[in-house]
């Protein structure tokens, strides 16, 4: 059975908590292209202590090269780690790394023969990703093989250096089309002089017999990682633990330590990934089992063990941009008709609703709580799946996934919270929700939470009601009247009555809704509807908008937040 593990071999003692001299260095945290880095400045290290192994260098040597692979012994660690004061990873790079540019740097590709399982037919390989540019804080690798676990230790010859880039080559830890290649062999990055600069993450393969490799994950930067299903582009982030995102007190960036990748039986189709995470306030080690296709899948089982209270985190985050749509059109001239990764958040609560809001691209920062309690599943969805959708030749936004999050568990009390940021660029990921759990964690107490993703095209539980399609706002001129029109799609909408039949739901926080009118559309499955909002001098209104038949719902929920 994939993710199973030899009980033969040695086993090093954990050092005690007290048994390591730590050293202290600045945090240089990159989320992705296009979103700022932390804090990237080192402090500097006297020789003699720069020598000096800190608690968690030997923790990690007791799950090294040679030992005997127990994910128990990594949440030992982990309980270890959380009673000491968090100590960054060193980020220090040579200059020639720390100063390339984004072209330079998609230029260094590992060799194909240094991909852990390369050829052997496995169902996967995975390729270790150099560090450099944006992605200077060093991450370990680890492959278990029947149980042993061997040390992917960093070596020049592993990696061409200064290839160019080509239109259309995927950025690595970006995963996105990068814009008309620049980087010339020329001016790439001399390879470095032979030192232990270990890897800012990795990027997997299919590796399956008879056919030709696909890209399907990459895990780079901080603690979120990208992966989709087959014929898809990359687009949403997962996060796997937000520590209080757009919050007053200041986002908290965690970051994964080290990976045990174990490697997979052939034919299962599976791949189990081990991660230890770390951060000011907690640390924790964390499950990930892959599942690749037409459907993308990943469990998520994580333990956080928190040095401190808290009090706001993220689970099942995710993050993608959103710069302009029907909604909001651009500001500028552009030949795209939208540009976005995702068009909006579904959430199927607790109390078995469906509900969709779409998500826009603010003048100013929105943030919304949609409270629950244990939701069914919530996700960033990208809904469009027509190229006359965005027009775009090179991005190819109809191709982008949706990101579905189905708790594994009952997660109580809490609110799917979702974050709108104003934005002008496409290259930064302004839209953000994750669920966010009423009950704090106290410090030193252990929390489980698992999820299972789904990279989809579409959901894989669909409702049975119609669903919304589109969702356009225009003004009245002179006025701050703002006019919707919101169109619902489904067999449901089908029915040779439904002009009669149908019913429209419609409410406002603030300001007053009127004016409404109904087209139906049976042929088409279709049913648009058109209202005006007059908020009067209010700055926001919360929409809903439903259709009913015979009193009962035959369409999902629409939300929506107005703001000027």
């Amino acid at each position: 059975m994939a993710g199973e593990t030899a009980s033969a071999g040695k086993t090093a003692p954990i050092p005690a908590a007290d048994d390591s001299r730590a050293f202290s260095v600045s945090r240089r945290a990159a989320l992705a292209l296009g979103l700022a880095a932390a804090g990237a400045s080192v402090t500097g290290l006297g020789p003699a202590r720069a020598q000096e192994p800190s608690f968690l260098e030997a923790a990690l040597a007791t799950v090294g090269d040679g030992e005997t692979f127990d994910p128990a012994r990594l949440l030992e660690i982990a309980r270890l780690l959380a009673k000491r004061p968090y100590t960054d990873s060193p980020s220090e790079l040579p200059d020639d790394f720390s100063n390339l540019t984004y072209d330079q740097y998609i230029g260094i590709r590992a060799k194909p023969g240094s991909y852990l399982w390369h050829g052997e037919g496995r169902g996967f390989t995975v390729e270790p990703l150099h560090r450099g540019f944006i992605f200077a804080s060093p991450v370990r690798l680890y492959a278990v093989d029947d149980g042993a676990i061997r040390r992917v230790r960093y070596a020049r010859d592993l990696f061409d250096f200064g290839k160019p880039a080509t239109a259309g080559q995927p950025a690595p830890g970006v995963g996105g089309t990068p814009p008309a290649a620049t980087a010339q062999a020329a001016n790439a990055p001399a390879a470095p002089a032979e030192e232990p600069l270990d890897f800012s993450g990795f990027r997997m393969y299919t590796d399956v017999p008879g056919e030709a490799p696909q890209e399907v994950a990459i895990f780079q930067g901080a603690t979120f990682f990208r992966a989709k299903a087959r014929g898809q582009n990359y687009g949403v982030h997962a996060h796997t633990l937000m520590l209080r995102p757009a919050d007053a007190k200041g986002e908290e960036l965690p970051q994964f330590r080290a990976f045990w990748i174990e490697r997979p039986l052939a034919g299962s189709g599976v791949l189990v990934i081990h991660a230890l995470l770390d951060s000011e306030s907690v640390a924790g080690v964390v499950r990930f089992t892959f599942r690749t296709g037409d459907t993308a899948i990943t469990d998520v089982e994580a333990t956080l063990i928190p040095r401190a209270r808290l009090d706001h985190i993220g689970i099942g985050g995710s993050t993608a941009n959103f710069l302009f749509g029907p909604i909001r059109q651009s500001t500028v001239p552009d030949t795209r008709v939208a540009v976005h990764d995702i068009g909006g958040l579904q959430i199927h609560n607790g109390r078995s609703e469906w509900l969709w809001r779409p998500v826009d691209n603010p003048q100013t920062l929105q943030i919304s709580a949609f409270l629950d309690v244990s939701p069914k599943g919530f996700g960033l969805l990208q809904r469009g799946r027509d190229f006359g959708a965005y027009e775009d030749d090179v991005q190819h936004f109809e191709r982008r996934p949706s990101l579905w999050v189905e708790p594994l568990q009952e997660w109580g009390e809490g609110a799917v919270q979702l974050i709108e940021v104003p934005t002008t660029s496409e290259g930064t990921p302004n839209i953000i929700s994750y669920w966010r759990p009423t009950q704090a964690i106290e410090a030193g107490a252990e929390a489980r939470f698992s999820w299972r993703l789904f990279w989809c095209w579409s959901l894989p539980e669909r409702p049975n009601l119609a669903l919304v399609r589109g969702t356009r706002i225009g003004a009245l001129p002179g006025s701050r009247v703002r006019r919707f029109a919101v169109s619902f799609v489904g067999d449901e909408l089908a029915r040779p009555d439904i002009g009669t039949a149908v019913k429209v739901s419609l409410s406002a926080s603030r300001g007053t809704v009127g004016n409404t009118r109904v087209w139906t559309y049976p042929e088409r499955k279709l049913v648009r509807v058109l209202f005006d909002l007059d908020p009067g001098n209010e700055a926001s209104s919360e929409l809903r908008l439903e259709l009913t038949a015979a009193e009962k719902p035959v369409s999902e929920s629409w939300l929506f937040r107005w703001t000027p």
